[in-house]
C-alpha cells in the first residue's frame, strides 16, 4: 500500500503465505484470525473468506477493539461503508484511546465512499496529524479534496505523496466495488493533474 518495497509482487506473496501459516497455527486465537483476514483482504485473496474469518474472530472475542477497526477496513474493501462506519464506532467504543492513525483513515474512507466529502476531509486530515508518513490516507485525502472542487490543496496533497512514495496511484487496488474504485481513482488522477 505504501509502496515502501523493491517488490510488491513478492512481498504480496510473502505476506499471503504467513498469513495463512498464522490460520493454520492459531486457528482460534482473535487477534490472529482478525489481522489475517485484513491481510488476505487487503493483499487481494477471497475477501469472502477474510469478511468470514473477521466475523469468526469477532464472534470469538466481540470486545476485540482492533478486530472491531480491522473488520470495518474489510467492509470499506467489499463495498460496505455504513457498516464499516458502524463497526469503527464499536472499536472506539471498546477502546476510546486506541485511536491509531490507519484507524482513523478507515472511518475517513468509509465517509468518503458514502461520498461525504466535508466529513472525510476532516477525519483524514485528523488521522495523518497522527500519521503523518501514511501514503493511502494521502491519496484518500487528495482525491477527497479534488471531488471537492478544491484542486490547489489536492495537488499539494499530491506533492506531499510524491516525497514519501513514487506511486501516486497504489499497485494494489482496494476497493472491489467498482463505483468506489473510480470514485477513488477519479479524484486521484484529477489531483494528478493526469486525464481520465
Amino acid at each position: 500500500m505504501n509502496g515502501w518495497v523493491d517488490d510488491l509482487e513478492a512481498n504480496r506473496r510473502t505476506g499471503i503465505d504467513l498469513t495463512h501459516r498464522a490460520l493454520r497455527f492459531a486457528p482460534d486465537d482473535p487477534e490472529a484470525l482478525a489481522t489475517a483476514a485484513f491481510a488476505l483482504g487487503y493483499f487481494g485473496e477471497d475477501i469472502d473468506f477474510a469478511i468470514r474469518t473477521i466475523d469468526r474472530s469477532l464472534k470469538l472475542n466481540p470486545s476485540f477493539s482492533r478486530g472491531w477497526a480491522w473488520s470495518a477496513g474489510l467492509r470499506n474493501i467489499v463495498g460496505q461503508p455504513d457498516l464499516a462506519i458502524e463497526h469503527y464506532k464499536t472499536s472506539l467504543r471498546l477502546s476510546p484511546r486506541d485511536r491509531l492513525g490507519n484507524f482513523g483513515i478507515t472511518f475517513g474512507i468509509a465517509h468518503f465512499l458514502n461520498r461525504q466529502f466535508e466529513d472525510a476531509a476532516a477525519i483524514l486530515v485528523a488521522a495523518l496529524e497522527q500519521a503523518p508518513r501514511f501514503p493511502h490516507t494521502l491519496r484518500v485525502l487528495a482525491s477527497c479534496y479534488a471531488h471537492m472542487g478544491r484542486l490547489d490543496d489536492a495537488r499539494a496533497i499530491v506533492q506531499r505523496l510524491r516525497l514519501q512514495t513514487p506511486y501516486v496511484v497504489p499497485a494494489i487496488q482496494l476497493f472491489r466495488d467498482p463505483r468506489h474504485r473510480e470514485l477513488f481513482l477519479s479524484g486521484l488522477r484529477l489531483a494528478a493533474g493526469e486525464r481520465d
